[in-house]
């Protein structure tokens, strides 16, 4: 299996491999992204067909002028994934032969889309992906003590939550927080200290981005959706980043013991070379499972 990118996409080999797909396949790719699952669908199965759904409107316009997505055979939609069964059936692809969704987020929502989304970069804090309502300086800036503490708890798994929501909530009393650089600020000043090869703004981001998209949410209500619209023998493949999402997706397969069969007794992960080349898979884990 070939795939023309100048960067693959996490575990793309192995996740192609599992899904075991056939030519004249229809598959569905719930985080379309920059196109790179899609594009090794299209390339391993020929003739295939693929529904590609994503939440961030931007990477649905840059796909549509892209030609190898831009056919009869590849529908496009901007939609959020926890809406999966309705954009299935509107769209005639239901008894599908795949349904991926890789949950990590693409270079170029970090490093172009200006909202936010990296702590190298001074930009707005926004980080909403569609067209939701809640930003992340409205978390910052309007949301209590607790409230900050426990996302920052929850959803970044931040050891520090206690230290970092008194902090943020210190400091808006001079100023509002509107940008990364602010937040970024706050936190070195609180000289957590960098750990191991996480940033010590890792985990704050990571809570806020969660939050602003409702992600886990969104998750939970996607992964039985996908097994509704799997064809007997379909498989449904799942890359996470962080343990709450892995979490998520494990207990989903074992609670569905009559209706999957579990490929992968433990989560693939990344080669040694391929974390070397890009350092932002090292977290992560593929989970297959069939639909019986």
């Amino acid at each position: 299996m070939v795939c023309n990118m100048p960067h693959l996409p996490v575990l793309l080999r192995d996740t192609i491999n599992l899904l075991v797909l056939k030519p004249g396949s229809r598959n569905i790719d719930c985080t379309f992204g920059d196109g790179g699952h899609s594009r090794a669908i299209l390339q391993s199965a020929p003739d295939s067909q693929l529904l590609g759904i994503d939440t961030d409107a931007e990477n649905i316009i840059r796909a549509k002028k892209q030609k190898e997505f831009n056919n009869k055979k590849v529908i496009l939609v901007n939609d959020n994934f926890r809406n999966l069964k309705e954009i299935a059936l509107k769209n005639n692809f239901v008894g599908v032969d795949a349904v991926i969704m890789d949950l990590g987020w693409s270079s170029t929502q970090f490093e172009k889309s200006g909202r936010g989304f990296s702590f190298l970069r001074d930009e707005p804090l926004d980080m909403r992906l569609g067209v939701g309502e809640l930003t992340a300086d409205e978390i910052l800036n309007k949301w209590s003590e607790s409230e900050i503490g426990k996302i920052l708890r929850e959803y970044g798994e931040e050891r520090a939550w206690l230290k970092i929501a008194k902090a943020i909530v210190e400091y808006r009393r001079g100023q509002l927080i509107n940008t990364t650089g602010q937040l970024v600020e706050i936190l070195f000043s609180l000289r957590l200290g960098q750990r191991g090869k996480i940033h010590p703004a890792t985990k704050t981001f990571q809570a806020l981005r969660i939050a602003v998209n409702d992600e886990l949410n969104a998750l939970k209500q996607a992964l039985p959706q996908a097994v509704e619209i799997l064809k007997s023998g379909g498989r449904l493949a799942v890359i996470s980043f962080h343990s709450l999402e892995d979490r998520i997706v494990k207990r989903f397969f074992q609670s569905q013991i009559k209706n999957l069969k579990i490929i992968t007794k433990k989560p693939i992960v990344p080669s040694r070379e391929e974390t070397l080349e890009n350092p932002r898979s090292r977290s992560a884990k593929l989970r297959v499972a069939e639909k019986i």
